[in-house]
């Protein structure tokens, strides 16, 4: 893979050279595009000035927004002279528990290895260090014209860099939970969706899920391929629930609970009696 950053990871006095690849695939889920139902050509978006039309890229320059359409306008070369300390390093300043940063505000995740033999001895150094901390280096870097929050913790043999955002670009939930009952629930509902929560629960395994709608979507473009048609399916409704949500909600619980209960204690077939059914066949 091509790394897109190339710089320094700084532990105190410690530096060793490091580079950033992406963690994710954009091209593994399937994408639609726009197209001209006329022509069947995809629909492409132009730079354009209201008024004037479209601008070549050559005019094109960055600017801040003031307010009522007015803009600071910035130059390339200007904005080279920033200078950030951030730009080719990613200094670990803090170290926290990686449980206790809250999950709203990690961003992207890449993967930071070493940039040669002479870099890996300190690379693993630090890996090491983290594990056995069980910490994560809270840092920053200057990655596209951006200087980035990041974090840096251990990920099987190497180390995960995940982007952070800022606190500023959080916004608050009081409005949103706002409506929110603040009465709690009667116990027994509780203790009823704990149960089936705990019945529920073991390491995370992402390979049992699978993107229904993007293997859908595979095989509608399939199915349009082979018969120029699609066929229609018709959609089945889910039952509304009816009558009182607290009452309703009470026996859902219940049966999810019981039905399980009834399931686990099932009999099961053992090799003994498989053998002696198998035997009084053959008689």
């Amino acid at each position: 893979m091509r790394a897109f950053w190339k710089g320094h990871l700084r532990l105190s006095l410690v530096a060793i050279a490091v580079e950033l690849h992406a963690a994710t695939e954009s091209s593994a889920r399937p994408s639609l595009h726009q197209i001209d139902r006329k022509t069947g050509k995809r629909i492409r978006y132009e730079k354009i000035v209201p008024g004037k039309g479209k601008v070549d890229d050559d005019n094109i320059v960055k600017g801040f927004e003031l307010g009522s359409g007015k803009h600071v306008i910035l130059t390339p070369e200007e904005l080279d002279k920033i200078k950030l300390e951030t730009k080719h390093s990613i200094d670990l300043v803090q170290f926290a528990d990686y449980c206790d940063i809250d999950p709203r505000y990690f961003e992207k995740p890449y993967y930071l290895v070493p940039a040669d033999d002479v870099s890996a001895e300190g690379y693993v150094v630090i890996r090491e260090a983290l594990r056995a901390a069980k910490k994560a280096g809270i840092g920053q870097t200057a990655m596209r014209g951006k200087e980035n929050l990041v974090a840096v913790r251990p990920c099987g043999d190497g180390l995960l860099l995940e982007t952070l955002r800022y606190p500023d670009e959080l916004r608050k939930s009081d409005k949103v939970f706002a409506h929110v009952p603040h009465k709690r629930p009667h116990k027994e509902m509780i203790d009823l969706a704990r149960e089936l929560i705990e019945r529920k629960a073991g390491p995370f395994k992402p390979d049992i899920f699978k993107d229904h709608y993007g293997q859908a979507l595979k095989a509608l473009v399939a199915e349009k391929r082979k018969k120029g048609k699609v066929t229609e399916a018709e959609d089945e409704e889910a039952p509304r629930p009816k009558g009182d949500n607290v009452i309703d909600l009470m026996e859902a619980l219940k049966k999810s609970v019981t039905g399980r209960q009834a399931a686990a204690r099932k009999p099961r077939k053992t090799a003994a009696r498989k053998k002696a059914r198998r035997k009084e066949k053959a008689a």
